[in-house]
């Protein structure tokens, strides 16, 4: 089976080739004999039911500093040339990144997309885990001072970021006695539209925060990240230390939990952050960590959802 393969991704000039989760995956496809084409989202349009984007053929390689090359801008008929789509453009996830999922829930399943759009759109990372009630830390979400201050009074030590930010930008520890929390909800307030999100602080996070990777439902790989001495955020932007790690239990409960309804909705490639016992994000929209599993243990992710995708179509 050989394949026409878009990449909406941001610019591959940029990408880091032992750590970027897309490029893997390009890869991969490669190997498999696909034939790879890679597009902004700023050159995607929708008109007369049909949906296109200027693209360019790329081939990848692992070299430092000559990791790729493009072939000339073309204008590519989404619909009608490509079979898959793997939306992989970094969140925030705003207005842009939802105009994009409508426009591509014109195509899919007929190209199939990497995840299902509509999916996409309705599952926020911070928002979809309210789904999950029971595996959840004690959260609020809110733009109201008095329900966050109740939330303080009632747990102690918190935390508090935005509702719909990635890569750990924005968050913030709060505990009992700190008296910035109203300049914080102010600064909130007023730089970001929507609610925000405050949960309990779990001080297991200093022992890592675990990001598991689930490929149409199933947990295939995980890897432990920890935060810097005097951090409260494990994100390897910001510093965090990858490690290698094994599945506890109640990780394995977890995964059992949320797998059915990531099928169901047509989320084949999720990651999802569990520190300690809670579940605190489910990441649908551009899952990191799949190049780190390798190193650690072996395990080829891009491989087994290349074989999830193939065996979709």
């Amino acid at each position: 089976m050989s394949l026409i393969v878009a990449l909406q991704m941001d610019p591959i000039e940029s990408v880091d080739i032992d750590g970027d989760s897309s490029f893997a995956l390009g890869l991969e496809a490669e190997r498999r004999g696909h034939k790879l084409f890679h597009y902004d989202v700023n050159g995607l349009s929708f008109q007369d039911g049909r949906v296109t984007a200027y693209a360019r053929a790329l081939t990848l390689r692992r070299e430092m500093d000559n990791h790729f090359s493009y072939g000339e801008e073309v204008k590519i008929d989404l619909g009608e040339e490509a079979d898959v789509i793997l939306m992989r453009q970094d969140p925030p996830f705003h207005m842009g990144y939802i105009t994009a999922t409508h426009i591509l829930e014109h195509i899919h399943p007929k190209t199939l997309v990497v995840n299902d759009p509509a999916s996409v759109r309705n599952a926020p990372e911070k928002i979809f885990l309210t789904r999950f009630l029971d595996l959840m830390p004690p959260t609020l979400i809110t733009r109201n001072r008095r329900d966050v201050e109740e939330f303080r009074q009632e747990h102690k030590d918190i935390i508090v970021k935005p509702l719909y930010g990635n890569g750990g930008a924005g968050v913030f520890r709060i505990r009992q006695n700190d008296q910035n929390l109203n300049s914080l909800i102010e600064m909130f307030q007023e730089f970001y539209p929507e609610a925000f999100i405050v949960q309990k602080f779990l001080p297991e996070v200093a022992q890592g925060d675990k990001r598991i990777i689930l490929v149409d439902g199933e947990a295939v790989g995980a890897i432990n990240r920890v935060p810097l001495a005097g951090e409260v955020r494990s994100n390897m932007h910001v510093g965090g230390v990858a490690q290698k790690t094994e599945m506890t239990e109640r990780e394995i409960q977890i995964c059992a939990a949320i797998g059915p309804t990531l099928r169901e909705l047509g989320l084949l490639f999720v990651g999802i952050d569990v520190i300690g016992d809670y579940l605190t994000e489910i990441n649908v929209t551009s899952p990191t960590g799949i190049q780190e599993i390798r190193r650690f243990d072996g395990t080829d992710i891009a491989r087994i959802l290349w074989d999830a995708i193939e065996r979709k179509l």
